[in-house]
Protein backbone atom coordinates (compact mmCIF):
# COMPACT_ATOMS: atom_id res chain seq x y z
CA UNK A 1 0.00 0.00 0.00
CA UNK A 2 1.13 3.53 -0.84
CA UNK A 3 0.23 6.44 1.12
CA UNK A 4 1.39 9.86 -0.02
CA UNK A 5 1.91 12.66 3.01
CA UNK A 6 1.65 16.48 2.43
CA UNK A 7 1.59 19.08 5.12
CA UNK A 8 1.66 22.67 4.66
CA UNK A 9 4.45 24.44 5.89
CA UNK A 10 2.24 25.39 9.15
CA UNK A 11 1.53 21.64 9.49
CA UNK A 12 4.70 20.05 9.02
CA UNK A 13 5.36 19.24 12.44
CA UNK A 14 2.07 18.16 13.01
CA UNK A 15 2.33 15.60 10.55
CA UNK A 16 5.68 14.55 11.72
CA UNK A 17 3.89 14.29 15.09
CA UNK A 18 1.49 12.10 13.36
CA UNK A 19 3.96 9.87 12.32
CA UNK A 20 5.69 8.96 15.10
CA UNK A 21 2.19 8.60 16.66
CA UNK A 22 1.07 5.99 14.18
CA UNK A 23 4.60 4.60 13.29
CA UNK A 24 4.08 0.89 14.86
CA UNK A 25 0.53 1.08 12.11
CA UNK A 26 2.60 2.29 9.29
CA UNK A 27 5.99 -0.40 10.07
CA UNK A 28 3.74 -3.81 10.62
CA UNK A 29 1.36 -3.06 7.50
CA UNK A 30 4.68 -2.92 4.87
CA UNK A 31 3.50 0.99 4.43
CA UNK A 32 5.26 2.48 1.37
CA UNK A 33 5.19 6.46 1.85
CA UNK A 34 5.43 9.05 -0.82
CA UNK A 35 5.56 12.65 0.09
CA UNK A 36 6.13 16.33 -1.34
CA UNK A 37 9.63 17.32 -1.18
CA UNK A 38 10.09 19.62 2.21
CA UNK A 39 7.46 17.39 3.99
CA UNK A 40 9.28 14.12 2.64
CA UNK A 41 12.44 15.37 4.04
CA UNK A 42 11.62 16.33 7.73
CA UNK A 43 10.08 12.95 7.55
CA UNK A 44 12.98 11.09 7.08
CA UNK A 45 15.08 13.61 9.62
CA UNK A 46 12.41 11.59 12.01
CA UNK A 47 13.34 8.72 10.97
CA UNK A 48 10.88 7.39 8.02
CA UNK A 49 11.46 5.70 4.95
CA UNK A 50 9.76 8.01 2.86
CA UNK A 51 10.02 9.04 -1.37
CA UNK A 52 10.14 12.57 -1.31
CA UNK A 53 8.99 14.12 -4.94
CA UNK A 54 9.05 17.56 -5.65
CA UNK A 55 7.91 20.53 -3.78
CA UNK A 56 4.21 21.27 -3.52
CA UNK A 57 4.49 24.91 -5.36
CA UNK A 58 7.07 23.26 -7.99
CA UNK A 59 4.51 20.40 -9.20
CA UNK A 60 4.60 18.03 -6.05
CA UNK A 61 1.27 17.98 -5.85
CA UNK A 62 0.58 17.48 -9.08
CA UNK A 63 2.52 14.63 -8.78
CA UNK A 64 1.38 12.92 -6.28
CA UNK A 65 -2.60 13.71 -7.99
CA UNK A 66 -0.73 12.07 -11.00
CA UNK A 67 -0.24 8.77 -9.03
CA UNK A 68 -3.50 9.21 -7.78
CA UNK A 69 -4.74 8.96 -11.55
CA UNK A 70 -2.65 5.97 -12.59
CA UNK A 71 -3.84 4.30 -9.06
CA UNK A 72 0.15 4.58 -7.80
CA UNK A 73 -1.44 5.90 -4.67
CA UNK A 74 -3.78 4.45 -2.18
CA UNK A 75 -4.32 7.08 0.78
CA UNK A 76 -3.44 10.84 0.71
CA UNK A 77 -3.03 12.49 3.92
CA UNK A 78 -2.76 15.92 3.71
CA UNK A 79 -2.11 18.52 6.61
CA UNK A 80 -3.88 21.54 4.69
CA UNK A 81 -3.30 24.87 6.37
CA UNK A 82 -6.97 26.40 5.61
CA UNK A 83 -6.18 29.58 7.08
CA UNK A 84 -3.23 30.40 4.99
CA UNK A 85 -2.60 31.28 0.84
CA UNK A 86 -1.18 29.00 -1.25
CA UNK A 87 0.29 29.83 -4.83
CA UNK A 88 -0.60 26.33 -5.73
CA UNK A 89 -4.30 26.43 -5.15
CA UNK A 90 -4.72 24.85 -8.54
CA UNK A 91 -2.73 21.80 -7.94
CA UNK A 92 -4.27 21.34 -4.27
CA UNK A 93 -7.86 21.21 -6.21
CA UNK A 94 -7.08 18.93 -8.01
CA UNK A 95 -5.69 16.57 -6.51
CA UNK A 96 -8.60 16.66 -4.08
CA UNK A 97 -10.90 16.20 -7.01
CA UNK A 98 -8.72 13.44 -8.35
CA UNK A 99 -8.89 11.51 -4.72
CA UNK A 100 -12.83 11.88 -5.44
CA UNK A 101 -12.83 10.84 -8.65
CA UNK A 102 -10.82 7.81 -8.39
CA UNK A 103 -12.42 6.86 -4.90
CA UNK A 104 -9.10 7.24 -2.87
CA UNK A 105 -9.32 8.19 0.98
CA UNK A 106 -8.52 11.54 1.46
CA UNK A 107 -7.54 13.06 4.99
CA UNK A 108 -7.31 16.35 5.05
CA UNK A 109 -6.84 16.38 9.06
CA UNK A 110 -5.29 14.33 12.11
CA UNK A 111 -8.78 12.93 13.54
CA UNK A 112 -9.78 11.90 9.80
CA UNK A 113 -6.11 10.76 9.25
CA UNK A 114 -5.94 8.72 12.22
CA UNK A 115 -9.35 7.03 11.68
CA UNK A 116 -8.28 6.18 8.00
CA UNK A 117 -5.05 4.03 9.60
CA UNK A 118 -7.19 2.17 12.06
CA UNK A 119 -9.26 0.90 9.26
CA UNK A 120 -5.77 -0.69 8.04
Amino acid sequence: MTIAIIAHDGKKAEMVQFLNEHQEILHSKNIKLISTGTTGEKAKRAGFEVDALLSGPLGGDAQIASGVAEKKVDMVIFFRDPLAKHPHEPDIFMLMRLCDVYNVPLATNPATAELLLKGL
